[in-house]
């Protein structure tokens, strides 16, 4: 079995140092993820990147959580959804919202709900949607803007959803309490 390093600042590659400086300032620690990606200064820079750009759109918290777990849970990522449960409830996210995407339950809105659906269906069908999906989007209140929005919020979870898959990051300490298993 492939051992990936968690990194410190004593074992990451120079160009890393500062970027999991980056993590501590914004987390107050260096989450797992960011420790094993520090292997790749490019990919955890890239992700650093994404993550940002993606919390700075147009989406908000709830939306944003709506696409990272809708992601999470259909990619059945071990250490993000956890993740992501912590940092939904940092961000006020409703307890029905996190509990319906993390059990695949019905969300509290037809708004949310039609951007899960537009989501998974992005992630199912690889970018593939016929005119008739892309427009139920558009006719819940989202735009142009939000499909685009989706595929850069793909882009992190890709990032992070893999790279937790192949070196099976365990999941930090300030998010084992949100543990979670996929549907069988």
């Amino acid at each position: 079995m492939t051992q990936f390093t968690l990194h410190d600042d004593a074992s990451a590659p120079e160009a890393s140092k500062p970027l999991l400086e980056n993590s501590l300032k914004a987390f107050g620690m260096v989450p797992g993820l960011h420790a094993v990606m520090a292997e790749s200064p490019e990919l955890l820079e890239a992700y650093q990147r994404v993550h940002e750009l993606f919390q700075n759109s147009s989406f908000d918290a709830d939306e944003l959580t709506v696409v990272w777990q809708t992601i999470n849970v259909e990619n059945a990522c071990h250490y993000c959804v956890p993740a992501h449960t912590g940092i939904a409830k940092s961000m006020k996210v409703d307890d029905a919202i996190i509990d319906a995407l993390r059990d695949e339950t019905a969300l509290p809105n037809a708004r949310l709900e039609a951007l899960r659906t537009f989501t998974l269906q992005l992630v199912r069908q690889r970018g593939e949607l016929d005119d008739a999906e892309l427009q139920a989007f558009l006719d819940a209140g989202f735009t142009q803007r939000n499909v685009l929005e989706v595929v850069l919020g793909y882009s992190q979870k890709i990032m992070s959803n893999y790279t937790n898959h192949l070196a099976k990051t365990p999941v930090d300490s300030a998010f084992k309490k949100f543990a979670w298993t996929p549907k069988s």
